[in-house]
């Protein structure tokens, strides 16, 4: 009887899940993937997935295979013009660029953030710190192995 009772057990708040999943962009190219390799756990609510994913398995339990679509609002987000700025060039002084390089600024609490080139010329260097993954919908493959209540 305690077998059927686990196998019950949906995913909600206050749980432990063990799935395998991939990320794929609209074009089906994969971001991420564990399928070919350990799958991952979490604790939902511990931030390892953003909560639009998680909200997504919501009553989801072991042996569940979905492909779902995620929104870029309950993804990455939408990009914020804000988050390009405009760096003089004199800062990359040693740095051969080009389109689409990742740089990593340290900001004023030294945490990392990282900016993608999008143009230059020999005055100023455009930087786009939006999430790579912002204003993209994403396919969210997961195959659920287990649910666990903490």
């Amino acid at each position: 009887m305690t077998d059927q009772v686990l196998a019950e057990q949906r995913i909600g708040q206050n749980m432990e899940v063990t799935l395998h999943f991939a990320l794929r962009l609209e074009n089906g190219d994969t971001v991420d993937s564990t399928f070919d390799k350990a799958p991952a756990t979490f604790k939902v609510g511990d931030g390892n997935l953003l909560p639009g994913f998680e909200a997504a398995l919501f009553g989801f339990k072991a042996g569940d295979k979905r492909t779902l679509q995620i929104q870029p609002e309950n993804a990455f987000g939408q990009p914020n013009p804000q988050n390009v700025q405009i760096i003089p060039r004199s800062q990359f002084q040693d740095m051969e660029l080009s389109e689409g390089l990742l740089v990593i600024f340290n900001d004023a609490a030294n945490t990392e953030l990282p900016g993608v080139v999008k143009a230059f010329d020999d005055a100023q260097v455009t930087i786009d710190f939006n999430h790579p993954l912002a204003g993209k919908t994403l396919t969210f493959d997961v195959e659920i192995i287990d649910v666990k209540a903490l």
